[in-house]
């Protein structure tokens, strides 16, 4: 397990390819209705490292995370869970989710997609690092299926993941408190043995 004193150095990977079973990124509703006919996860499915990248719907968080370094997420096991694994120097490190001001990411027009926002979030990354896990895993029920969720320890959130193929998962991440969810893609390292 990586510090933040010593994190683990980041895998040379390249950006996540976008799988042939889902649609091209656009709008909601097509989300929805491709993860609505995806299998479900079980939680034993999702330990492991993944690589993370957004699906566009015009959500507010739609590419900002990857601007800022988002790497993905990592399950060591159910309750060992870091939902925020950044690149940052040529390593990756865990990001404490209640550290992260959501409220304000999540307001338009967008001041966190300025050059001046991505700056000052790298020059405080050291001080939102965590060592600790921020999450656990559990089966709930979302959209009338059963299947593996990442509930935030500290935030109102759940990450519902669905299975694409046996490397690649689409995620919403519901969050209370907003009217339309955000939609992501996590993909296993082919490096990694399945989880």
């Amino acid at each position: 397990m990586s510090s933040a004193a010593d994190p683990a150095p980041a895998a040379a990977l390249p950006a996540p390819e976008h799988p042939a079973a889902l649609p091209a990124p656009g709008d909601l509703a097509t989300a929805l209705a491709c993860f609505d006919g995806l299998p479900p996860v079980t939680v034993g499915e999702m330990l492991g490292s993944w690589r993370g990248s957004g699906f566009a719907t015009g959500h507010p968080l739609d590419g900002l995370l990857e601007r800022y370094g988002w790497h993905g997420k990592r399950f060591d096991g159910p309750e060992d869970v870091h939902p925020l694994v950044f690149a940052a120097g040529g390593r990756l490190v865990s990001v404490n989710p209640a550290l992260v001001p959501t409220g304000l990411l999540l307001r338009p027009p967008g001041a966190a997609r300025t050059p001046l926002a991505a700056r000052a979030f790298a020059l405080a990354l050291p001080l939102l690092t965590t060592t600790r896990p921020a999450a656990r895993l559990r089966m709930t029920e979302y959209r009338g299926v059963v299947s593996a969720t990442m509930c935030y320890d500290r935030l109102p959130i759940h990450d519902v993941f669905r299975r694409v193929d046996e490397r690649t998962l689409l995620g919403v991440m519901d969050l209370r408190g907003t009217d339309r969810p955000f939609v992501f893609v996590l993909r296993r390292p082919t490096t990694q043995a399945g989880g």
